[in-house]
């Protein structure tokens, strides 16, 4: 898959592992789809810009002796989620047109 085009795929769904609530770093890895090859060097920073832009917050807590990141998201952030579905026409159309271009 295209790096570009991947990314939009792995904010999406970095933010639908918290639509049901909280969750951490390695939950997260572990939720995402393997196909889009997430890994912890992808996986903070895409967290650090997505808690810049208003889209998740989070909150420190000790787990068994260490202190462990919580990201939840946001109202905002479930908007953004929600426009992401919404254009799914747009891609599967997208996606048919090159599939119809092929079949030419």
């Amino acid at each position: 898959m295209d790096a570009q085009m991947k990314r939009g795929f792995l904010d999406a769904c970095v933010l639908a592992s918290m639509a049901s609530g909280e969750s951490y770093g390695y939950q997260i890895i572990k939720d995402v789809p393997d196909s889009l090859g997430m890994s912890e060097s992808t996986l903070y920073p895409l967290l650090k810009r997505l808690e810049t832009k208003g889209l998740i917050t989070v909150r420190k807590a000790e787990h068994n002796g260490r202190l462990r990141k919580y990201y939840s998201l946001t109202d905002e952030g479930r908007e953004t989620l929600t426009e992401f579905l919404d254009s799914r026409q747009e891609i599967c159309a997208v996606l048919d047109y090159v599939a119809e271009a092929l079949d030419k």
